[in-house]
């Protein structure tokens, strides 16, 4: 049941004391003499062109207590309903809460990428109220017995499609949600509902910003700096001057970080940085391991009184893997079938350290990074930052777009005079093939201090739908890649490239979708789907004919040469098998915790995954190392990726295998782009997705595509 409080989630993205309501009226952004003569709050009838520049922290309480009230209108008027009608029944209940959720998506998104003291605690203040509007919702009798009484009627025995299915979830949400429980265990579920909504959206998405944002290394010693890339040199630079110091300034950020751990000579400097990002959020005052056990205690409450053994089976009910079980399987087959060849890369490496180091010498977690940089370079005569030059931001933003109007028959052009929250961002239009626009979005890429880390797609309004407020979605894709240094351009890694075709695939899901009902449409799909039509993005950004279209360099316009090209292809697989376990890893420990962790039986969530994480590391990891501290993707919102980080690979088996369509048909025309837009992108949850893809592959998925373009397959028939 897709619920307003789902809204504030913030997967690979965001309690304690219930703060008081802002009374105030503190400005996120300057307010100009016309706006502020307006009195309309910008958050009950916001308009398709967000006037981000109007919305305030102050109208954050006030727009979400009215709109509350507007839904529970509704919801009453549903049970009050006579006679029973598709309209008045269903209809009405796929659009109970539709205003709530894209105002609620406004403010989550404003305090994702523009946070103040004053929003977060306009912010937190919501929460609560939210978490019971979500319960209501959820445990309402008269709610429940409407819809069973509609199932009931003529008109429900004739539905097909989007609306059977919708219909058939809809009542299992409400079983799974509790609206069978006696009244004492709904009171007991709301409870849990509003603490758990608190401490994830608020306290462990806020410690994680402040203890990244608290960490800063000011190198005053140039020599100190050898090994690192000139542009990562130049950013360091501007770090420290932007804070008006001397030297150069290295943060927890992205780009900042990656670029140490890859590069810097300097094992103490690399050292230093590895443990302040490893133990994030894991010491006073940003402490989010009391946060951790709490959230999981929850969870594992939310599941007993829903009568699930633990809360991975409650989780992953309506999923593709549909139990817990099931997912520990497919990441213990995936496990087996990579352990020798990680065995084998890790032996590689550390033979590689001897021979340069001496046989004495024991890698520490802060070296891998660093002499897996070294072992590729001279492996292939391969260095990643020899690529910077060709990824342009903007050029590659523009390739993207490019890509996407062959595969799917669309044009993207700007939409200049779309307001923003910041002067870096931009804002685009999507017209089809015809010339309607269809759809906007907003692209938000680099990092600023106000904005959390890591790299998203969120969908502010859902459009297409029966009743939508606007006709047209309205999406946002956010990252945080490598910014501009002075008067330079923006100069990406491979990496990040990816990242942004990543993203990007998600928004297309969200902008093709044409299901009727808002929510079975666009990303609101089982999450070991979701992933599908982002990851399979990714590939295009292998392919020459596509890095043709964008990667030139930003001084001669030449595209990538050929043995440069070449050398990253063959650089592709190298410790593919590393990376596999990097995300088995993740996996087992989230399935871990949600199975076998028992918060009443004592012990600490971080030291029980820092054990198994070990068995999927290249070297043991510090004892104090506290990643889950700062694993937003589990804990940042009541559900997200809990019990299901398994997705991650789960939906590469699945993009790997359907990319070998694009392969066969060609990579920038031909059937499988309007194929895959319409039997993947356009159809959002209205079947099942098994079936979805077999509409578009013609059979099941074969998980051997993955391993093969991972050359893993490969290796083991060479050796």
């Amino acid at each position: 049941m897709k619920s307003p409080s789902s809204q504030l989630s913030r997967a690979n993205r965001a309690e304690t004391n219930l703060l008081p309501e802002v009374a105030e009226v503190v400005m996120l952004f300057p307010m100009s003499n016309e706006a502020s003569a307006k009195s309309v709050n910008p958050l009950l009838l916001p308009e398709f062109a967000v006037p981000f520049e109007r919305i305030t922290a102050g109208d954050i309480v006030p727009a979400v207590d009215t709109l509350i009230q507007q839904s529970t209108d509704a919801m009453n008027a549903i049970i009050a309903a006579k006679p029973r009608t598709l309209e008045n029944t269903l209809l009405a209940f796929d659009r109970l809460s539709a205003e709530l959720e894209e105002t609620v998506s406004l403010v989550s998104h404003l305090e994702s990428v523009a946070t103040s003291d004053a929003l977060r605690e306009a912010y937190a203040a919501v929460q609560p109220k939210l978490a019971a509007f979500s319960s209501s919702v959820s445990l309402s009798e008269g709610l429940y017995r409407a819809l069973k009484e509609g199932n009931d009627m003529p008109w429900a025995k004739e539905l097909s499609g989007a609306k059977r299915r919708f219909l058939e979830k809809t009542l299992d949400d409400f079983r799974r949600s509790g609206a069978e429980l006696p009244e004492e265990g709904k009171k007991k579920l709301a409870a849990v509902d509003a603490e758990l909504a608190q401490v994830t959206n608020i306290t462990f998405s806020q410690n994680v910003l402040d203890s990244t944002n608290a960490f800063e290394l000011l190198v005053e010693n140039e020599e100190e700096l050898a090994g690192l890339p000139e542009g990562a040199i130049a950013a360091a630079r501007a770090s420290a001057e932007s804070k008006g110091q001397k030297g150069w300034r290295f943060t927890l950020q992205a780009p900042s970080l990656i670029a140490a751990l890859t590069y810097l000579d300097d094992g103490k400097i690399r050292e230093k940085i590895y443990r302040a990002f490893t133990t994030r959020a894991s010491k006073p005052p940003h402490d989010n391991r009391p946060a951790v056990k709490r959230i999981l205690e929850l969870r594992r409450e939310r599941a007993n009184l829903l009568g699930f053994t633990n809360f991975a089976d409650l989780a992953l009910a309506d999923r593709m893997a549909k139990n817990g079980k099931a997912a520990r399987k497919f990441v213990e087959d995936l496990r087996d079938k990579t352990m020798p060849y990680f065995e084998r890369e890790n032996k590689e490496l550390e033979a590689f350290v001897k021979a340069k180091e001496g046989n004495d010498r024991e890698l520490n977690p802060w070296d891998v990074g660093y002499y897996a940089e070294k072992l590729r370079a001279e492996k292939y005569d391969f260095d990643e930052e020899a690529l910077r030059p060709y990824f342009e931001a903007n050029r590659v933003i523009q390739g993207i777009f490019e890509i996407a109007s062959r595969l799917y028959g669309i044009r993207i052009a700007e939409w200049k005079d779309a307001p923003v929250w910041h002067e870096s961002v931009k804002a685009y239009r999507v017209e089809d093939d015809k010339g309607d626009w269809i759809a906007a979005f907003y692209v938000d890429v680099f990092p600023r201090e106000t904005k959390r880390d890591g790299a998203w797609m969120q969908g502010l309004f859902t459009g297409r739908t029966l009743g939508a407020r606007h006709p047209r979605h309205l999406g946002v894709f956010c990252a945080n890649v490598t910014p501009p240094v002075g008067n330079g351009p923006a100069l990406l890694t491979h990496r990040e490239v990816e990242t942004l075709f990543h993203e990007f695939g998600h928004l297309m899901h969200h902008v093709f979708s044409r299901v009727e009902l808002r929510a079975m449409s666009g990303t609101s799909v089982a999450w070991d789907f979701v992933e599908l039509p982002s990851m399979i993005m990714e590939n295009w950004c292998w392919e020459k004919e596509a890095l043709d279209l964008f990667a030139r360099h930003y001084e001669t316009g030449a595209t990538i040469p050929d043995d440069l090209l070449q050398k990253m292809l063959a650089a592709r697989s190298f410790r593919a098998a590393n990376a596999m376990m990097r995300q088995l890893g993740f996996a087992e420990s989230d399935l871990a915790l949600h199975v076998d962790f028992d918060p009443a039986k004592g012990g600490d969530a971080v030291e029980f995954t820092r054990s198994i994480m070990a068995k999927y590391s290249p070297v043991a990891p510090i004892p104090e190392s506290a990643t889950i501290a700062s694993f937003g993707h589990l804990f940042s919102s009541p559900v997200g990726y809990a019990a299901g980080y398994y997705s991650y690979k789960w939906a590469e088996v699945l993009e790997a295998d359907a990319f070998s369509r694009f392969k066969r048909e060609g990579l920038l025309g031909g059937a499988a782009g309007a194929a895959f837009r319409e039997n993947i992108l356009s159809r959002g949850d209205s079947q099942d997705p098994q079936d979805l893809y077999k509409a578009f592959m013609g059979r099941s998925p074969d998980p051997e595509a993955m391993f093969i373009r991972a050359g893993l397959i490969a290796s083991a028939t060479s050796s």
